[in-house]
């Protein structure tokens, strides 16, 4: 089931407070409030670890919901109102992309690709690290059908002659998405198939010395 938007809020809320308290990450000192400001503070590392993939959702939810920026200071070249329609659609649908991109790098911080006998005594552990990336992967799906959305919006066929050149790998993104190319329901469908498998095998586990006294019996 997907997460509906209040769900989707709490669930990043509690993700956030886990990582930075209820203190957000500092920005620049100089002001930032539009979606091109908010997406150059978003930025990958070398080694992504939970607290930067968190400071990523923080920049890129930010993005989301902030204004444009004057067509003078978009990304791409803009010259009329058609290019700045389609800039638009394309931004949007690449925040979305994002978004499911750092959730997927979240999810599997704590998705447990296997269920090894010897992690019985953590099972506890081991199904609430489940339930978390559970969680990390259902929110991602919730931005693929937004990205969907507007990547069809660019593809419109208005916008058929329109070219961005410095954005053209937004463009190719909307092409593989329309196209089917690119699919993350699939790839998030997986992931939740995999992780209710694993989920099922810690469920049925016995600690060692339970097994050995039943054994004894």
């Amino acid at each position: 089931m997907i997460l509906n938007r209040k769900a989707r809020a709490v669930a990043l809320t509690l993700l956030c407070l886990s990582f930075f308290g209820k203190s957000a990450p500092r920005a620049h000192a100089y002001i930032v409030e539009y979606k091109e400001q908010f997406y150059r503070l978003y930025h990958l590392h070398y080694i992504q670890y939970p607290d930067d993939t968190m400071e990523n959702i923080y920049y890129l939810e930010k993005a989301l919901k902030a204004d444009f920026a004057n067509p003078l200071f978009a990304i791409a070249l803009i010259e009329n109102t058609e290019q700045w329609e389609k800039y638009k659609n394309l931004f949007m649908m690449h925040l979305n992309l994002k978004m499911i991109e750092q959730y997927l790098f979240l999810g599997n911080k704590w998705n447990k690709r296997n269920a090894y006998f010897y992690n019985a005594p953590w099972k506890r552990q081991n199904l609430e690290s489940l339930n978390t990336a559970e969680t990390c992967y259902r929110t991602a799906l919730f931005y693929w059908k937004d990205a969907k959305e507007w990547a069809e919006k660019a593809a419109a066929r208005r916008f058929r002659f329109v070219s961005l050149e410095r954005v053209q790998f937004w463009q190719d993104e909307a092409g593989r998405i329309t196209r089917g190319e690119l699919n993350y329901e699939k790839i998030i469908t997986r992931e939740l198939n995999a992780i209710e498998t694993v989920r099922e095998q810690f469920q049925a586990m016995k600690l060692i010395g339970e097994q050995e006294e039943r054994n004894d019996e």
